[in-house]
């Protein structure tokens, strides 16, 4: 059986300068892991028994990241799902989208993780390895841009 994550893409505006395009101004939050290859990711982890997935996207994002559900406001009409295989078994990881109320809130990360950064879509493509993700990122941000 396939393993089963979800997680949330977590974004945030910045006061655009006024010359520039609204979506200039958003930054996207990746995690680097303190195990393995130190890869980045947005903040994700596996279901837990009884638990529906956007839950567990939500208790992840506040174990990973320090981040309450009510920091954060989920963005309608966005939601994918990435297929890849881990240790040679399948894995589905489904996220969402949130946008950070405050774009000043602290992140606390758990010990999973060692370093956060937040960055503009083309530097946070470089950091996420993954082709998946890549366009996954390329694709949120065309949403987002589409509901200027």
């Amino acid at each position: 059986m396939a393993v089963r994550a979800c997680g949330l893409i977590i974004y945030r505006r910045l006061q655009p300068p006024p010359s520039s395009k609204v979506t200039d101004s958003i930054e996207y939050l990746l995690l680097q892991t303190s195990y393995g290859t130190h890869h980045w990711t947005p903040p994700k982890g596996h279901v837990d028994p009884g638990e529906d997935d956007l839950q567990t996207a939500f208790r992840e994002t506040q174990e990973e990241a320090g981040l309450q559900a009510n920091q954060l406001t989920l963005i309608e009409g966005y939601k994918k799902e990435l297929h890849y295989p881990v240790h040679g078994k399948p894995k589905t990881v489904v996220y969402w989208l949130a946008e950070m109320k405050d774009c000043n809130t602290e992140i606390k990360l758990s010990e999973e993780h060692q370093a956060f950064q937040w960055l503009k879509l083309e530097d946070a493509c470089k950091f996420a390895e993954y082709e998946e993700m890549q366009a996954m990122l390329k694709e949120v941000h065309q949403f987002l841009c589409s509901r200027e």
